[in-house]
This record gives C-alpha cells, structure tokens and sequence, in this order.
C-alpha cells in the first residue's frame, strides 16, 4: 500500500511519541489514512509530468483521479488536524504544500481547458496559503530546500495574479519574494541567488509593459483587463450575412528576441490570450469539480478556444502541437495561429518565388543567434532549417485557418496560395516602424498591443502615456461605436474576399478582423507612418477603399482623436500614391 519511504517514517512518526501501543487505534488509523492520500497524491501529482502536453482527452481522468485524492487529502487534513498535530507532527508548511500543489492543479487545469474560472481557484489557494502564514516557519528550518518551496509559490502565485490583472496583489507578492530572496541567499549562500534575482527584474518589467497609465481621481492606476466581456464584440445586426464557424482551438507562439517575458510567457503571447479569453465567471455556480465531465447544459457562450502556449518551440515541437490541434478540431471550426516571432529572411535571388522562397519566423534552435532582428543563412543553396515557412503551414489549410504574423518578415506569408478552398485568412503585422516612434519592441509589439489593447496603442502613436479614467472610459464607448460601424463596412462589402465574412460569425475572430482594421486605419492616417512597411497586410487583401481608407473610418478616427486632442498627429485624410 505504501512505499518503502512512506511506511519507515510512518513507524518512525508513530514510535516518536512514545510506545507504539500507547496510540489508540483510532487515531493510529487516522495517521496510516494520510500517510496513504498523502503518498498517493505525491504519486499522481508527479504523474502529471508524464502526460503528453498536447491532445484534450487522454489527460481528463488521470486530472480527474488526482483532484479527487487532493481533495479528500485536503478535507481529512482539515477533519483530523489535532489528531495529526499531536502524532504524526504536521507542520504548517507541510499544510501549505497541499494547498499550493491543489493551487497548482487549477492552474494546469486551465492551461489544458482554457476556462479561466479555474484561475480563480487556484487564486483561492495560494491567497489562503498567504493570509494563513502556511509558510511563515521555514525561514527557521534549517533547509534551504523548504525555502526554494516557499519561493516557487511566489513565483506561481505571481503568474495566477498577472493573468487575472491583479496587479496591486502582484506589488504586493513582488515586494515579499524580494524579501524572502535577500533573506534566503544571505542565510544559505547558495548558487541560485542570480536566477532568483532574474525572476524578480522579469516580473517587474512585465508590470511595466504597458505604454500608457489610466488613472483615478487619486492617481492611483487602474488596472484594464482586456478579455472578451459581454458588450465587447460588436453584435451582428439583423441581415448580415456571416458564416457560422467558431474558433475552436488557437496556437499562441512567442520566439521574439529580448522581448519582456515572465515563466514562458512573452509579453505579446499574454496579450494575445487574453484577447481569446471571456472575463471568468465563478467556477462554483456553473460547473463541478474540475476533472469531470462539464454538465450538458453548461452555457455554450461561456467556452473558450482551446489553447496551446508555445514559448520558443523548436520546429518538430511545433508541427507535433500544430498537428495534434489539427487531428481534434472540430467540424466547422476554426484552428488560429498567432506567431511573434523574429523575422527570417532569404539571402540572395530565388529563379522561383514558392512558399519556400520568402523566408518567414524563426523557430527555436540550440545554435547562438546571430546579433540583430533578422536571421540570415550561411548557405545560400539552402533553406534555413529553424523557419517556419509558409510552405510548412499549406497542410493545415485542408480546414479553416486563421493565422495571425507579428514579425519583422510578416509579408513572407502574403505569399500564400489557398490549395484547397477552405476559409483562410492571414493579418499580417508592419514589417518596420517609424523611427520617430519610441521603440517600445522589448515591451510588447504595437501590432499585437492594438489586437488587444486598441485605445492603449491609440493613445501610445498618439504621444500619450498617462489618462484619467473618465476620458479613458468615454473613448472606450466611441470606440465601442467605431466597431460596430467596421463591421457594417466589412459585411455591407461587395468586393470583399469571403473567407473574411466566413470567419465573422465567431465573436472572438470578428473582434480581431475589427481590430485590425481600426490598426491598420490608424496607421494610415498617421503623419509619421509614411512607409508601405509601416502598415499591416493580409491574405487575401481587403478593398481598402471599403475598409481601412474609407472615408466613414476615417472621420471617426479624427473624431477620436479630436476627443484626446491629438489631431495634430494625423492627416486630414490619406493619400492615394503614399
């Protein structure tokens, strides 16, 4: 029933408080019964390692068996504390653990699910580890791996509170993990002092990534969060002519050089899973206990797309998750890839100009990278090996791809050729900015802080860094209203491609396609993004005198601009021949 382990440091708990018969029988059966959920739940948590990271059913019911002894391990701790106080010699931190390993299951479980509900939970037991000091006697142990456990709930518990926007809980955590640090390195002298340091200046250029503060009346911050609420999407009205298919599953993959990340997580991958997110809801008025099947009549609105974080794959890593997203997508759904990557360009003149022929995003190698944005190959006969080209992507296109570019050779993928005639829609970042623009590329692209964030990256080209709330909320609402017009433009179109309607049915894509017309329209009407590489593109092109140059669009971005009076920065109206 036990391990070796388990069962000699039972006899020796047992002895230690004094002659084994001594113990009444009760409470000897109370101290074998956690010894046993807790091994177990050892045995299974560490399991958990094991099971593939891609694919969404072969992991429900092992997740399923686990949640079930942490729970019954939790509630029998609870049950029986004097009892295991008294003979088996519990420490706090020892209840901490269980609580941080259930705070780290719902963690997973969102990872895997993507229903951020499951955030809050795991929030619910790191914030109940704080507030009950599990941890607050390992500093007197002597063991400095009991303090490495305290520091990693930190770390963990900052990642929860950075994903639910809880950021004055993060300056909170920030502050204390400073402080455990500098006490941890200066009691054991141990060799990671500097990775722990790392973790610290990581986390505090993620709080400041974002270009403009949105203040209150106190100046105090306000802290945004750009999920998908109720009103975010713009409705469809009455006889709009839209397709019915539904994103199902999104790749987000991060491989940008010297870009602000915390654990695995680029700025730019944040923001672009936060824009495929709903606001959570609480978990306990909707659903069950995570790891069972989710009721039927759980409301179909609140899913979200499936997804995989991919922080600088290798190429195999990526097609393996890439294939597996295909092999499960459902019908009449959508597969989204968004790529943040470092752009890589072909060296030379190609007689051809195939899906191979134009480079395209870097993808992870265990060579040194060579100074700069751009990766150039050595031999010019050959195709860089650690690409992924447009080419690699044309098997996925047998079923509905959306796929989103952030990268300095975004256009290699305007080169696409629709094989097989289903929807397929590329948007495709500026492959440079203007030089007059603050280079912000370190903390987030501009790109895809409009795909998230669109007023935030307004208010940045527009020379702004700090707002009241009022304003703030105010241009919100006239934004709100610019949206709803983009899509009358986009479905009240007689020469857009189809494949752009096909995709508009799903809130989360109609969003982005909105989004990225606003992006584009604003870059346009820009006095200093005067460059056709300062523009974003896609596949196929959209009527631009329909969409991102019609002059409706444009009166409403002066009008906005007006509001925040900026119209300086932009031109009265675009310029055919720029």
């Amino acid at each position: 029933m036990f391990s070796y382990r388990t069962e000699f440091a039972l006899k020796e708990i047992m002895s230690s408080g004094g002659a084994e018969d001594d113990i009444p029988q009760g409470e000897r059966k109370t101290v074998t019964d956690f010894c046993y959920l807790l091994d177990k739940s050892k045995q299974l948590f560490n399991g958990l390692r094991d099971l593939p990271q891609y694919g969404q059913k072969q992991w429900q019911s092992y997740f399923g068996r686990t949640f079930d002894v942490y729970t019954k391990l939790w509630k029998f701790q609870q049950q029986h504390r004097q009892v295991l106080d008294n003979r088996y010699g519990l420490k706090r931190w020892q209840i901490g653990e269980i609580a941080s390993k259930i705070g780290q299951l719902y963690y997973h479980y969102y990872l895997r699910t993507s229903e951020t509900s499951y955030l809050n939970e795991a929030f619910s037991f790191y914030s109940a580890i704080r507030q009950r000091s599990y941890y607050s006697q390992v500093n007197k142990e002597d063991r400095p791996e009991l303090v490495v456990k305290k520091l990693r709930y930190y770390a963990r518990f900052i990642v929860v509170c950075l994903l639910l926007n809880k950021m004055d809980v993060v300056k909170d955590l920030v502050k204390e993990l400073s402080d455990e640090i500098e006490d941890y390195t200066h009691r054991f002298n141990t060799e990671d002092q500097v990775e722990w340091n790392l973790v610290l200046q990581e986390v505090a250029a993620f709080i400041e990534a974002d270009p403009v503060m949105v203040l209150n009346d106190d100046n105090t911050i306000v802290i945004t969060s750009n999920r998908l609420a109720e009103t975010g999407a713009p409705l469809l009205e009455q006889g709009m002519i839209v397709g019915q298919l539904s994103l199902a599953d999104a790749l987000i993959i991060g491989n940008c050089n010297n870009q602000v990340k915390f654990s695995e997580l680029t700025v730019d991958m944040f923001r672009m899973l936060q824009a495929l997110e709903r606001e959570p809801m609480n978990l306990a008025s909707q659903m069950n206990k995570p790891g069972m099947q989710e009721s039927a009549d759980k409301p179909t609105r609140r899913e979200n797309p499936h997804k995989y974080l991919l922080y600088k794959p290798t190429f195999s890593q990526l097609y393996t998750f890439l294939a597996a997203s295909f092999k499960e997508l459902p019908a009449n759904s959508v597969l989204l890839i968004y790529l943040s990557a470092t752009g890589v360009f072909p060296t030379g003149r190609s007689d051809s100009e195939g899906p191979y022929d134009f480079g395209g995003v870097l993808t992870n190698s265990n060579r040194d990278i060579i100074n700069g944005d751009a990766i150039h190959k050595r031999n010019q006969s050959h195709k860089e090996m650690h690409c992924l080209h447009p080419g690699d992507l044309y098997p996925f296109t047998r079923k509905p791809l959306f796929i989103i570019v952030d990268s300095s050779n975004s256009v290699a993928y305007k080169n696409f050729t629709n094989l097989f005639g289903q929807p397929l829609v590329c948007l495709l970042s500026p492959t440079a900015y203007p030089k007059a623009l603050q280079d912000q590329s370190q903390r987030g692209s501009l790109f895809t802080l409009f795909l998230n964030n669109p007023l935030m990256a307004f208010l940045f080209v527009s020379g702004l860094s700090s707002m009241r709330r009022g304003l703030w909320e105010k241009c919100q609402e006239y934004l709100r209203k610019i949206n709803r017009d983009i899509a009358q433009l986009l479905t009240h179109s007689r020469s857009i491609d189809q494949a752009f309607l096909q995709f508009f049915g799903d809130e989360f894509l109609r969003l982005l396609l909105t989004r990225f017309i606003f992006c584009s329209a604003t870059m346009r009407m820009h006095k200093i993004f005067r460059e056709t590489r300062n523009y974003p593109e896609s596949y196929p092109q959209l009527p631009r005198d329909e969409t991102v140059e019609n002059p409706h669009l444009q009166k409403h971005i002066l009008e906005l601009a007006s509001i925040l009076d900026v119209r300086n920065v932009f031109l009265e109206s675009t310029i055919d021949d720029y």
